[in-house]
């Protein structure tokens, strides 16, 4: 049965908001007159500089107290003030573990905790890809070092099983490579569960995401990263049509039985073989370029959540471009760029022109927003005051709102 149109405004509870994710999340949303808190343990996170948010609440931070952070999270929602909690980044593991007495307060759109934790996991995901046949690079799955050692084959990539914004991932091309990428694995208690050996694909990489409701896709989006921004982000993107992705997609929310939102992240070779999928986010990533291509993903998780059937929104436009000036600027400063380079991609941006000709800014849009200049500003004056800070301003989203590998097993954990 088609559902009806959500009658507005909502009140909407956000998990986080130091992402990219949260961030352009809060502007679809005060877009379309909702109103938006959030929650965040960083004092100064992306969504606190804009006018779309009503509250923002500093909370436990999930890496290190995951049950005060749902303790935090349930006593709002036991004030009886919000319609949906929008699990917006890895706090979806949390509460899919938990979600059966979350949704007596609130609308909530999640798969079961099983199907999570598989597609949340990067050797989950390669087991789901075998499973149903669908290409990926040559991969194998260790559990040690001598294993890891043993399956290595120059170049390839390796990751840990758990691991978000480029965490848990080196590219290896030599032995000082595999030498750094062991010490760090180690460091970071990697072998506590499992890490994957990947085999290099070349070519574009795209990603794509849909909304799900009970097991059938009913939103779709996917685009090709034209410029990659700090820690391997999209800095300049270009939406495509991909009706193979989308059928795969389908397939794999079909497979888990899926419920909410799902993104994976793929490459087109060269040669015109691919995709060959590498990654998957359990979530939404970024969902601006899509609202921005006429597919308002947002508010097709928002109709899921109600416990709404939404019609299978129609596919929109190609050729979309859309950037991150952010991100831009902390790609260019980690790639060596100095104020010159800066100060001509911050003028470019401004004058929409050169790469930025017909694009649209979608993380901090200050002609929609403009409490979104702050943290855009402040990136700008201290990479041109410091290039080399490009690093350290980069990991700040690496915030506490994020999981590792010790929380996930608490969470997993019976007695949680």
């Amino acid at each position: 049965m088609t559902s009806r149109p959500i009658f507005k405004p909502l009140r909407i509870l956000l998990s986080e908001g130091t992402s990219t994710s949260a961030r352009e999340a809060v502007t679809v949303l005060g877009l379309a007159g909702h109103v938006v808190d959030v929650c965040d343990p960083a004092a100064a996170g992306l969504a606190r500089f804009s006018g779309f948010v009503r509250t923002y609440h500093r909370c436990p931070g999930m890496r290190d107290d995951p049950l005060g952070f749902l303790c935090f999270i349930e006593d709002l929602l036991a004030t009886g003030d919000y319609d949906v909690l929008l699990p917006i980044h890895e706090q979806g593991f949390l509460f899919a573990k938990v979600q059966e007495r979350l949704k007596t307060r609130t609308g909530l759109a999640l798969p079961t905790f099983d199907s999570y934790r598989r597609a949340h996991s990067k050797a989950g995901f390669s087991r789901v890809l075998s499973e149903l046949g669908l290409p990926q690079p040559e991969t194998r799955i260790v559990a040690s070092v001598d294993a890891l050692r043993a399956s290595v084959r120059f170049p390839c990539v390796i990751k840990t099983a758990i691991g978000t914004a480029s965490r848990g991932v080196w590219k290896v091309r030599d032995d000082a490579d595999l030498a750094l990428a062991v010490r760090e694995v180690e460091a970071g208690n990697g072998f506590v569960g499992e890490v994957l050996v990947q085999a290099c694909v070349t070519g574009a990489t795209e990603k794509a995401q849909g909304v799900f409701c009970r097991g059938e896709l009913v939103g779709f989006h996917a685009y090709r990263q034209i410029m990659e921004g700090a820690g391997g982000g999209d800095a300049l993107k270009r939406s495509v049509r991909r009706d193979r992705v989308r059928d795969d997609l389908a397939a794999i929310g079909r497979h888990l039985a899926w419920h909410g939102a799902l993104s994976v992240d793929f490459i087109m070779s060269g040669d015109g073989s691919g995709p060959f999928y590498i990654d998957c986010n359990p979530r939404l990533v970024e969902p601006m370029a899509a609202y921005l291509a006429g597919v308002d993903l947002v508010a097709l998780l928002l109709r899921v959540s109600l416990g709404e059937t939404p019609e299978v929104a129609p596919a929109r436009c190609e050729g979309v471009v859309t950037h991150q000036a952010m991100q831009v600027l902390l790609g260019s400063a980690q790639r060596g760029g100095d104020r010159r380079v800066l100060l001509r991609i911050c003028r470019d941006i401004w004058c929409r022109r050169g790469d930025y000709a017909g694009s649209t800014e979608e993380l901090t849009p200050i002609r929609m927003d403009w409490f979104g200049a702050v943290p855009l500003v402040m990136t700008a004056l201290l990479l041109l005051a410091s290039p080399k800070l490009s690093h350290v301003l980069a990991k700040r989203g690496w915030g506490a709102h994020l999981l590792d590998a010790k929380t996930v097993a608490t969470i997993e954990s019976e007695a949680f």
